[in-house]
């Protein structure tokens, strides 16, 4: 492990929404947002009604159920991802990007020193995002494929099929992402437009068939349906929040379209297409009872069944997509922030920043995806898995969104207090229903999470106690540089730079550099990388130069925590400060570390062993941090943790 890496608090002030097109309209944001953001909850017409149903007691009146659900489902989407996400916690973004993480270094922020609970619940937060990460690809494209059961003129082997089309569809999906996407994704926008009219469409087609679904708007009749179901009403609740699940995406990436576009769409579009579908397949049920089995394909008529299938599929392969790339746009972000080793992170194109590809992740997704599809076998069996990342997730935005009430909008306790306090009985309550599903498969995504905050605890505590073990060992920078000039070690032609993680001792390279090799390059550069606790930063607050003495100099480059961090690239920046270097005549020194786990000390022993083996399997830094290979050198220490 190279002696880099650690992050700031004092970091310099970055662009705001540097990674958008500057020539991109509103209206073309607004329709990419549809692609990327909304691809999730928009296919939640699928499944959400007809769980909600399944679950209702058959002693309360048809009209009642299909009444009570609708009314939980518009008002859920209401209060959740309207009033929430829409009006209140797109406010606290992070220069403009939004997501746990982002959420989680503004907090930090905030409270202008590190803390250990907003570092935990970033983590949990993260975790539970690659939870749902795993489960949505498998319901969203299962559940659209399981339409060919029901269509026309289908034979039943075919439909025996739907399991092996899924596992094809997706595996398909997951070995394109090393191509990219940036392509095939400008169509994402149109399509998913499309896929909510439709929606919209069959909704009012059915409506006209029964207006006096109407009726469900009404929140009484929500709680109406919750009371006479007794403590079924509680557990339907869980099945209520399929309909929301995508919510969190319209925070997550809030900064690749901006709060404008994301809340147009929402408002003017996606809202009114879902809660038309609800209301239509609503309608149905009333007007026929025997289709709440199914009443998502049971509204579609049959000229157009095929068409709608077909769309049904690329809206969830869209959705699908949409969480795979959040999945590698998160593995930055922890990366950089320091919760998860090195990783190789691959740019897939040369234009769009959020293009990128994330080999391990891929693989895990895709396995994890695969493994889900065949143990589960129907949507209706993952329905019972998901949920539970999703409201962890959300509880988790709440807690942290208290902070930045509190601290860094400097609002009085009871402010901050009674807004976690609504936000957060709305949570706990869609929690403890979906805790409820725990036998039925709701224990994959918390074992998937715990097992990860485990990794990026043992991670984070790990790299601090290294860091805290080379600084009890060094020696001062100054201190070395008083010595040599007592004591001139032989010269070397050339510059020589020494990448660690603290500016203020000597990196562990140039001490052995000293002590085996008895020279000192002509000139001396202490490179420190750190990540802002923001998204990104500007050229021109990329780099900060400081003269130790006329043998040393330290060059420290920030980077935000949505950056790859580029050294060469960077470097090129200090001729603007008259700092030039010549790259294929500069040595870089990297500092080693060989970890041996220790019982007596730092953590216990079975997470030293894991840090040990985070630590090997970590990305090479040269190729992390872009630096040619031939001008490495790689001198170690052995270290005990």
């Amino acid at each position: 492990m190279a002696e880099v890496a650690g992050s700031s608090g004092d970091a310099p002030p970055t662009s705001t929404n540097s990674h958008q097109g500057h020539g991109d309209g509103f209206g073309a944001l607004a329709l990419g947002a549809l692609g990327v953001v909304f691809g999730d909850i928009g296919t939640s017409p699928i499944y959400a009604m007809r769980e909600a149903l399944a679950h209702s007691r058959a002693d309360v009146s048809s009209e009642l159920s299909v009444l009570g659900v609708i009314s939980l489902i518009t008002w859920a989407l209401v209060l959740v991802v309207t009033v929430k996400y829409v009006v209140f916690l797109m406010r606290a973004d992070n220069k403009g990007e939004g997501g746990t993480l982002a959420l989680m270094a503004l907090a930090q922020r905030a409270l202008s020193k590190r803390s250990g609970a907003v570092l935990f619940l970033g983590m949990v937060g993260a975790a539970l995002f690659y939870g749902d990460g795993v489960i949505t690809p498998a319901i969203s494209v299962l559940g659209a494929v399981e339409g060919l059961r029901d269509a026309p003129g289908v034979s039943p082997e075919l439909g025996a099929l739907v399991l092996p089309i899924s596992a094809a569809i997706l595996i398909i999906l997951f070995l394109v992402q090393s191509r990219g996407t940036a392509r095939i994704a400008r169509a994402f926008g149109p399509i998913t437009a499309a896929w909510f009219l439709i929606l919209g469409a069959l909704g009012v087609f059915h409506i006209f068939e029964t207006p006096s679904v109407l009726r469900g708007l009404m929140p009484h009749y929500g709680i109406l349906f919750l009371l006479d179901n007794g403590f079924v009403g509680f557990v339907i609740l869980g099945s209520v929040f399929l309909a929301v699940t995508g919510a969190e995406a319209l925070y997550a990436d809030m900064g690749h379209f901006g709060k404008g576009p994301i809340r147009a769409a929402w408002l003017y579009l996606v809202l009114p297409s879902l809660v038309l579908n609800y209301l239509g397949q609503g309608a149905l049920v009333l007007a026929h009872p025997e289709a709440r089995g199914n009443p998502f394909f049971g509204m579609i008529p049959v000229a157009v069944y095929w068409p709608v299938l077909l769309m049904a599929t690329a809206a969830s392969v869209i959705a699908s997509q949409a969480v795979i790339t959040g999945a590698f746009s998160m593995t930055q972000q922890a990366v950089q922030l320091g919760l998860l080793p090195r990783m190789d992170i691959r740019r897939t194109s040369e234009t769009q920043a959020g293009q990128i590809y994330v080999p391990q992740v891929n693989t895990f997704l895709m396995i994890g995806v695969i493994v889900l599809l065949f143990s589960f076998k129907t949507s209706s069996n993952l329905a019972a898995a998901y949920g539970i990342a999703v409201t962890g997730s959300m509880f988790v935005d709440t807690l942290l969104f208290f902070v930045i009430i509190r601290y860094m909008w400097k609002k009085p306790l009871w402010v901050a207090g009674l807004a976690a306090a609504v936000f957060g009985l709305l949570d706990i309550v869609f929690i403890s229903s979906n805790m409820l599903k725990l036998p039925q498969g709701a224990w994959l995504p918390l074992v998937l999470g715990a097992l990860l905050v485990v990794i990026m605890w043992t991670w984070n505590r790990g790299t601090r106690i290294l860091s805290e073990k080379t600084h009890q060992d060094s020696v001062a920078l100054a201190d070395l540089s008083d010595m040599l000039l007592a004591r001139p070690p032989h010269r070397a032609s050339g510059s020589a730079v020494f990448l660690t993680s603290d500016p203020d001792v000597a990196p562990v390279a140039l001490m052995h550099n000293l002590k085996h090799n008895k020279v000192l390059h002509e000139r001396n550069i202490i490179l420190t990388v750190i990540t802002a606790q923001t998204p990104r930063v500007r050229d021109e607050n990329r780099i900060r130069i400081e003269p130790v003495n006329a043998d040393f100099k330290r060059l420290t480059v920030s980077y935000g925590f949505m950056e790859s961090p580029n050294i060469p690239r960077a470097m090129t920046l200090c001729r603007q400060q008259g700092l030039k270097f010549d790259i294929m005549a500069t040595s870089f020194f990297l500092g080693r570390r060989s970890v041996v786990a220790s019982a007596s000390s730092g953590m216990p022993l079975w997470q030293d062993k894991l840090f040990i083996f985070l630590m090997r399997n970590a990305a090479n830094p040269t190729d992390f941090y872009k630096i040619p290979p031939g001008r490495v050198v790689e001198l170690g220490t052995q270290v005990t943790v």
